[in-house]
């Protein structure tokens, strides 16, 4: 059963040069336990789009369901309630965190905003929540610039789990952080995810660390949806040009079969006011004069959800 249904969602900004279409039309679906991960380059609305369903954005149009309730438009008491309910581990543990409250402090304030937990509920549940995330007892007054990245975003996570949510967007919550602290920090979110049943978005650019953590895969460019399905099959048989360039950019250490390299070309279409037809036409090696027409994703194979009129042809 979906947790998240998200179908035709838009979010616009008015800006200087016009309207940015940051999220154009977005549909997919996550399931209760899994982890859907959101890819493409800087600037293609990734982040936008888990804040906007998340509600830190206020929709333009479309629907948002959390657990089969539209929460697209919810405000006052019922929009507080769901605040609960979902949460976010941002990207970068350093600006995130109050750099004048304590890792105690940090914790402890969404169960003080929540009006309904005692003081001493909110110590143990600090402490329980410290544990869990393998944060120290001796670091529980300690401020955010006495500690590295990596309990930096431990003491992040723990915050959003402090009042039980059922659905996590982690806006690129590792690529702040070394690798070695990277694989620890996403193991630890498998191991939350398996433990209380969670729900992710996970959001990144780092093609490695989303097969390593995700069920399904969103691929967007320029605020659309090009390709979604499983993440096994995405990497052993993407059917989208602009995925397949992405797929191709991943460094690899077989020196027997290197990869090869597909060189995009041609200038990025602007997502302020942009033309109808597919966004990336400007740089594919496949665009004709039919790719200048509005594009649906339509299921190209089982499961497997594809924006391109040409999808088949090329594959």
């Amino acid at each position: 059963m979906a947790l998240i249904e998200v179908e035709h969602l838009k979010k616009y900004f008015n800006v200087a040069a016009g309207v940015n279409h940051a999220v154009d039309d977005i549909t997919f679906k996550i399931e209760k336990g899994h982890t859907m991960g959101v890819v493409g380059e800087s600037g293609c609305g990734k982040s936008t789009l888990g804040r906007t369903i998340i509600r830190l954005h206020d929709a333009t149009s479309g629907v948002v369901r959390l657990d089969g309730e539209d929460i697209t438009f919810a405000k006052g008491k019922k929009l507080r309630e769901l605040r609960e309910k979902m949460s976010i581990v941002f990207q970068d543990p350093y600006s995130s965190l109050n750099p004048r409250m304590t890792v105690e402090a940090t914790i402890m304030e969404p169960l003080q905003q929540a009006h309904r937990f005692s003081k001493k509920e909110i110590e143990e549940r600090t402490e329980a929540m410290m544990d869990l995330v393998g944060v120290e007892e001796r670091l529980r007054l300690a401020f955010p610039h006495e500690m590295d990245g990596g309990r930096r975003q431990r003491v992040g996570i723990a915050r959003a789990l402090a009042l039980n949510p059922q659905f996590i967007m982690c806006d690129e919550p590792v690529s702040a952080l070394d690798v070695s602290i990277q694989a620890q920090v996403l193991n630890l979110l498998m191991d939350l995810q398996e433990k209380y049943q969670l729900t992710y978005m996970f959001v990144t650019h780092d093609l490695s660390v989303v097969r390593h953590i995700s069920d399904d895969i969103c691929v967007m460019y320029l605020g659309q949806l090009v390709e979604t399905c499983p993440a096994k099959e995405l990497f052993d048989q993407p059917l989208h040009p602009y995925t397949k360039a992405l797929l191709s950019a991943i460094p690899s250490t077989d020196i027997m079969h290197p990869m090869q390299r597909i060189q995009l070309k041609g200038e990025i279409t602007s997502a302020i006011n942009p033309a109808p037809g597919c966004r990336f036409a400007a740089r594919c090696p496949y665009a004709t004069e039919a790719c200048r027409q509005p594009q649906q994703l339509v299921e190209a194979k089982d499961g497997h959800f594809v924006s391109c009129c040409r999808v088949n042809e090329i594959n």
